[in-house]
């Protein structure tokens, strides 16, 4: 997910270099140093963050019938300390720490999905729904535990959110039916990431929740939108 020409990307076994920032695989966690520039009004973005499983998950999550695509919550529960120089901002906390991978494009395969994860008092609790392209719609309800166990649940009932102010369609699950955005993090044209309130498996709990349209990424006009929120040199 970069604009970066190919030379400024690079990758080992244990680490990925973009551009003047590097993430490191330390076997137990993750240490990024970031240098960037933010946008559109530059100035300096530089510091470390590192993100520490208290358990890794060895399994991994087909999402689509033909295996073309899967997702792996590689630190359902982690603990992560922030550490910036430029600006001045520490701050530890819970956190989490997944991979996607896939043989095709992701527009490909779905047209539009949402996913929100959050801290319990068993561990985490992850909600997955995917409209697929070639097949029913997928939605996955997990459990995680402090050690790395999972278990399926029933997936609570849908909950509308409002839609971003792109307008993009939002919801997610929750075991009334009833869910609130608390705040918003990132809103774009085809994609939106917030903190929202709903009660799951029993819990009333804050999830990082996000949707992705891929239908709207996939339109020329939206991609030529992208050089102007991604670095290109």
């Amino acid at each position: 997910m970069t604009e970066r020409k190919r030379g400024a990307v690079s990758r080992s076994a244990d680490s990925l270099q973009i551009g003047p920032s590097r993430a490191v695989w330390t076997g137990g966690g993750l240490t990024l140093d970031i240098d960037e520039r933010a946008g559109p009004i530059p100035r300096r973005i530089r510091g470390r963050i590192e993100v520490r499983a208290e358990a890794l998950n060895p399994r991994r999550f087909t999402l689509d019938e033909s295996g073309g695509h899967w997702w792996r919550p590689l630190m359902p529960c982690a603990e992560v300390e922030v550490a910036l120089e430029q600006p001045s901002l520490r701050w530890r906390g819970a956190g989490y720490l997944d991979q996607n991978a896939g043989a095709e494009p992701l527009e490909r395969g779905f047209s539009r999905w949402t996913w929100s994860r959050a801290a319990t008092s068993r561990g985490s609790a992850i909600l997955y729904d995917a409209d697929r392209r070639r097949a029913s719609p997928l939605s996955l309800a997990l459990s995680f535990d402090r050690r790395g166990g999972f278990e399926f649940l029933p997936a609570p009932v849908p909950a509308e959110l409002p839609r971003s102010r792109w307008g993009l369609a939002r919801a997610t699950r929750s075991d009334d039916g009833c869910a609130k955005t608390l705040r918003a993090f990132e809103d774009t044209p085809f994609y939106a990431r917030g903190l929202v309130a709903h009660r799951v498996f029993g819990e009333t709990i804050e999830s990082v929740h996000e949707s992705l349209s891929l239908d709207r990424f996939a339109n020329p006009v939206v991609r030529l939108m992208l050089p102007f929120r991604m670095p290109r040199f």
